[in-house]
């Protein structure tokens, strides 16, 4: 290499040019220096800058610095650069610098952009978390509603500062609707409580009577009596959940100890009315032997003392007493139907009305014949065949009269 290129030249006192549009400029001096020693040198320095541009360009285009850092530092590096002692086309890197100026105009239009859709996107989503804070606050879920304010006030947490304008109006909304959901969840619990334990007080009175039943052996009054306790303590409500499983264990307990010997006791009672049973059974045997009843009196004749026999046998097993007295008050059943037929059967008053029935059909027939003769003789058809419909209808009625009067023969 010369002391001579494109870019620079060194004179014959080791003084060295560069040249731009605006003219030569010194960058340096070396005195008795090999004149291509000298431009060599600045000409290495040139392209240590030309590299320094080249990074610059990719990572302003690149977006890897902010546009207030990519303005920065293009400045710092032109003003280098228009400077730099060295020997090359600093004109062209001037010029590549100075293109950067659109560039970093249009990423700051865009982060300009972006940044006003964040906003707009946070605001939404503030707006959203803020109505659906108030929603919250004006219902009763005082448990899942809690769960859900915690998780908006960690989205809220997780959205950007809006200018105070926006945000501090929105932020008063939503803090204004935590605390009062939390303001009537406090209360509502405090009434709950209040209740539960007031609750706990009536259970434990009730426990206590349980408690004082449970050795009784009157067991009708007694059973009746716990199941009045046991509609009153669903009534009660729930106590405080620390007390609730306690009393009710200890009343179930109660309730228990007397069901469990009143069982007991009636176990051992039927044991004693199984021979009753048996009795009755062979009672039955005879009584319905009677059925079907021929002859009521005698039925009823014979009944009565299987009758007394079987009140005075006593009581039965439990088990048992249903199909037993169903038995027994079948045959007695149809003892009185037969008395009640027996009796409609001489009834003189209803025998002189079915007769009374039969004696008018018979008369309203002899008319009813006279009217056809007449008609059939006068030749009217239409008379005629009336009387015929009549008569057949009254023929038919004094047929089942007849059977009626039959029966009370």
């Amino acid at each position: 290499m010369t002391g001579q290129s494109q870019w620079g030249r060194v004179d014959s006192d080791g003084t060295v040019y560069v040249k731009t549009r605006d003219g030569e400029r010194v960058v340096g001096q070396w005195p008795d220096a090999d004149p291509a020693e000298a431009m060599a040198l600045f000409t290495r320095r040139y392209e240590g800058l030309r590299v320094e541009v080249e990074l610059l360009d990719k990572r302003v285009r690149g977006g890897s610095l902010s546009p207030e850092q990519a303005e920065s530092t293009v400045a710092s590096v032109r003003e280098t650069v228009a400077s730099a002692a060295a020997v090359g086309d600093l004109d062209s890197l001037l010029d590549r610098l100075d293109a950067l100026g659109t560039v970093i105009s249009e990423q700051r239009e865009q982060r300009k952009a972006a940044k006003a859709e964040r906003t707009a996107q946070a605001k939404s989503a503030k707006e959203r978390i803020v109505d659906q804070a108030e929603r919250i606050a004006a219902g009763t879920d005082w448990r899942g509603g809690a769960d859900k304010l915690r998780a908006l006030l960690d989205e809220w947490k997780t959205l950007p500062r809006l200018d105070k304008a926006t945000d501090d109006p929105l932020w008063h909304r939503f803090s204004s609707a935590r605390t009062s959901f939390t303001r009537k969840r406090k209360q509502q619990f405090a009434e709950l409580n209040e209740k539960r334990q007031a609750a706990k007080h009536v259970k434990q009175r009730l426990l206590e009577e349980a408690e004082r039943l449970a050795k009784s052996t009157d067991w009708g009054p007694t059973s009746r009596a716990y199941r009045d306790l046991m509609q009153q303590w669903k009534a009660a409500g729930p106590a405080p959940r620390s007390d609730e499983e306690r009393l009710w264990t200890a009343f179930r307990a109660a309730q228990d100890t007397f069901f469990s010997a009143r069982d007991a006791a009636n176990a051992e009672q039927d044991k004693e009315f199984a021979a009753n049973a048996e009795q009755k059974r062979a009672i039955l045997e005879e009584a319905e032997k009677l059925v079907p009843v021929t002859d009521a009196a005698a039925a009823r004749t014979a009944f009565r003392p299987l009758s007394e026999r079987w009140d005075a046998v006593g009581k039965v097993p439990r088990s048992d007493l249903r199909e037993l007295e169903g038995r027994m008050r079948a045959v007695e059943n149809a003892i009185r139907d037969a008395e009640d037929a027996a009796w409609t059967r001489t009834n003189p008053e209803a025998r002189a009305r079915a007769a009374d029935t039969v004696e008018k059909l018979e008369a309203s027939l002899e008319g009813l014949r006279a009217d056809l003769d007449k008609a059939r003789s006068a030749g009217n058809d239409k008379k005629a065949r009336e009387a015929e419909q009549a008569i057949e209808a009254r023929e038919a009625w004094l047929v089942q009269a007849r059977k009626a009067l039959a029966d009370f023969s």
